[in-house]
């Protein structure tokens, strides 16, 4: 019993405003970002939106988390927990893409990367007042990730795709850099495949962001979704089965989802790093 009113709870914290509009529901609305505090410097759209917010709340809690788990004592559970998570980004993330020369250099960024995205994700699933909607003067509460947005992750893929190429000019020098592209290959076939090479490189700066953007967007808008066909079909006595849905696609995003996707783009951008400062490899 406890389990179910858990469950409800969280669901009808989670409902978006547009639900409470009897047979209207739109789920793609909870992710449209409207200007809460307009900043422009000259062409720059600098605003504050509810993405924005997330972000800062992800970035203090990110330094909170890492100030908390990583200066406390190994003989506590939270020492053991910072050990768990600097063992994970060190062996797991750090070791298996970067080459030894640039790791004490790269992972305190492929660290911070894994431990950043993982708490704004976390985040996305924790019903919170920031929807920008009020329901009779009262703020309402909603899901709602950063990193559903397309900007925030190819900002995040920005970084790492800038710090790539950086560090492979850097090691080897533009020309042995850039020539390292070039396969060995017949001439006649060069043209061909130095083009694909060069959009091949452009394509892990999509592959980082899409993935991202895609997973995290996906889980919302099924949770929200399955949800809202209470709100849709105007039948309460769904509840009793689209809840329990929800909940098992709440918990799969929590546990599994957030983790990997977290894992995921940290350990390609310590690959694509590692395979730029040493690209023969």
């Amino acid at each position: 019993m406890r389990r179910w009113l858990i469950a409800v709870t969280l669901a009808a914290m989670a409902l978006p405003s547009p639900a409470f509009a009897r047979g209207h529901f739109d789920p793609t609305t909870e992710f449209e970002q409207h200007k809460w505090i307009p900043i422009h410097l000259g062409p720059l759209d600098l605003s504050i939106t509810k993405a924005v917010v997330y972000l800062f709340i992800g970035s203090a809690l990110t330094i909170l988390l890492g100030l908390v788990l990583m200066r406390g004592a190994t003989l506590t559970r939270r020492g053991t927990v910072g050990e768990q998570i600097y063992e994970i980004a060190q062996t797991q993330v750090a070791e298996q893409g970067l080459p030894s020369k640039a790791i004490g250099r790269w992972f305190p960024y492929v660290a911070t990367l894994m431990l950043f995205i993982w708490v704004v994700n976390m985040i996305g699933f924790v019903p919170l007042p920031l929807t920008g909607e009020r329901w009779h003067g009262i703020p309402t509460w909603g899901i709602y990730a950063a990193t559903s947005s397309l900007s925030v992750t190819l900002a995040l893929a920005l970084l790492t795709f800038a710090f790539t190429h950086f560090e492979g000019v850097r090691w080897n020098g533009p020309i042995r850099y850039f020539k390292s592209w070039i396969p060995e290959a017949p001439k006649p076939l060069l043209a061909l495949i130095v083009p694909l090479e060069i959009l091949g490189q452009f394509m892990r700066l999509i592959s980082l962001s899409v993935r991202l953007f895609a997973n995290m967007l996906a889980g919302h808008i099924l949770i929200l979704t399955f949800i809202g066909l209470i709100f849709i079909l105007q039948a309460v006595v769904l509840a009793v089965f689209v809840v329990p849905i929800a909940a098992v696609f709440y918990v799969f995003e929590v546990a599994i989802v957030v983790s990997i996707q977290a894992f995921i783009f940290a350990a390609l951008s310590a690959i694509y790093i590692g395979s730029a400062i040493e690209p023969e490899h």
